[in-house]
């Protein structure tokens, strides 16, 4: 057994045990980081957070070593999206020591929530979800460029009904923008509606088409993770007894 097998593999037990200190690590990072917002914490209590975000910011820099050791392509991973996260994770620590600017200061330390993110390495669910994304990322552009469109012409339109009877509200198209994106993703607070009747009818329409742009990535990205769903099944059950053995296509994990 190596440093790769426990680092790269998850289907041993010590590849397994080193998954799992990595989850738990990374729940306390987030639990200390909440604590550490409370304003008036004691004095004892500050120390604690304080070593326990040296502990693990140490034990994060050695696993971050080790998986630059053992990538198959260490430039790769470098610049995968897991390694930039692995970065994000510790590299705001290290530019914290000596910072006399508070403001730095409390900007990068916002910067260690970031380190829940690196769940998505040890979750299958989150890695079907990437697949879908990726499956259906034509898709998802397109229909984000059309929302673009759609809610341009809803500031546009909403601008043209309101601007002569709330002239403070809807100032302008750019103004009126808020409006369209909290009408548009059915939000509503209510802080800016229309008064007039054609106002009223046109935001009614634009409803209308709200609800079509919270089901419509919603439809999308669900029949994409069916088909990586079906796929993955497919795979494993040409790995059953009569298949290709398990065994032969056990690959590292993926950095």
């Amino acid at each position: 057994m190596t440093i790769s097998d426990i680092v790269q593999r998850s289907d041993t037990t010590p590849g397994r045990i080193f998954d799992a200190t990595v989850i738990a690590l990374i729940l306390i990072s987030t639990v200390t980081a909440s604590i550490d917002t409370l304003p008036n914490l004691p004095p004892g209590l500050q120390t604690v957070l304080s070593w326990s975000e040296v502990i693990i910011v140490g034990l994060f820099t050695i696993e971050y070593g080790f998986r630059i050791g053992t990538a198959p392509g260490k430039l790769r991973y470098v610049l995968s999206f897991h390694g930039i996260l692995d970065l994000a994770a510790i590299l705001p620590f290290y530019l914290t020591l000596g910072s006399v600017d508070l403001r730095t200061l409390r900007v990068l330390q916002l910067f260690r929530i970031v380190r829940i993110l690196k769940l998505s390495r040890h979750s299958e669910a989150i890695a079907r979800f990437g697949q879908a994304m990726a499956l259906a990322k034509e898709e998802i552009v397109l229909f984000a460029g059309l929302a673009l469109v759609l809610l341009y012409l809803s500031a546009a339109g909403i601008w043209y009904f309101e601007h002569e009877a709330q002239p403070e509200a809807f100032a302008s198209i750019l103004h009126s923008l808020w409006w369209a994106t909290a009408t548009l993703t059915t939000v509503g607070y209510g802080d800016v509606y229309p008064v007039t009747t054609g106002g009223k009818l046109f935001t009614s329409v634009i409803l209308m088409c709200g609800l079509g742009v919270v089901a419509m990535p919603a439809g999308l990205v669900a029949a994409a993770l069916s088909q990586v769903r079906r796929e993955q099944i497919r795979d494993e059950a040409r790995q059953e007894p009569g298949g290709v053995p398990a065994a032969s296509n056990a690959t590292p994990r993926e950095p």
